[in-house]
């Protein structure tokens, strides 16, 4: 199982949608409110969501699916 981050804020609708695609793909993302983490605000500030897979930043803004599966698939590094 991949370890999978979702950096999220309250009240955002790209977060949720990250989320479902993230849960619709197998994924358990651990999600991460960066406005409980000033550091994490400052390094995300309006760049949410953000998705981490096993510690590599892979999506900001929009979860593309296409190149989700791809990733998931071992299509891409």
């Amino acid at each position: 199982m991949k370890s999978v981050k979702l950096y999220t804020r309250v009240n955002c609708h790209l977060c949720d949608d990250a989320y479902e695609i993230l849960t619709r793909n197998g994924l358990l993302p651990e999600s991460i409110d960066i406005d409980a983490d000033e550091e994490l605000q400052q390094k995300f500030t309006d760049c949410v969501p953000v998705v981490e897979i096993d510690g590599k930043v892979r999506f900001r803004g929009i979860v593309n699916e296409v190149l989700l599966k791809r990733l998931l698939s071992g299509g891409q590094s």
